[in-house]
């Protein structure tokens, strides 16, 4: 597996895991360990999806930071990325 795809798939334990805590979070508001976790794996996965849009260019549209191309279309489409 090369480097784009370990990265990918990174941020997609982290979005699962994220999804994991924020419906155990809704039944638990209270419990301060849950809470901590879901912080911290959201700072893992911000830090993952900069990394990933830096070297591989944008996941989604919304990340395009280009003011003068709609980088989005220069790589491979999502449905290719594996």
């Amino acid at each position: 597996m090369n480097e784009q795809n370990l990265l990918l798939n990174k941020i997609k334990k982290y979005d699962f895991a994220l999804k994991e805590l924020n419906l155990y979070l809704d039944t638990h508001p209270d419990c301060r360990r849950a809470l901590d976790l879901f912080n911290r794996y959201l700072m893992f996965r911000e830090k993952c999806l900069r990394e990933y849009t830096e070297r591989f260019g944008p996941i989604v549209p919304e990340q395009n930071r280009n003011s003068q191309h709609w980088d989005w279309i220069d790589g491979k489409w999502p449905w290719e990325r594996r």
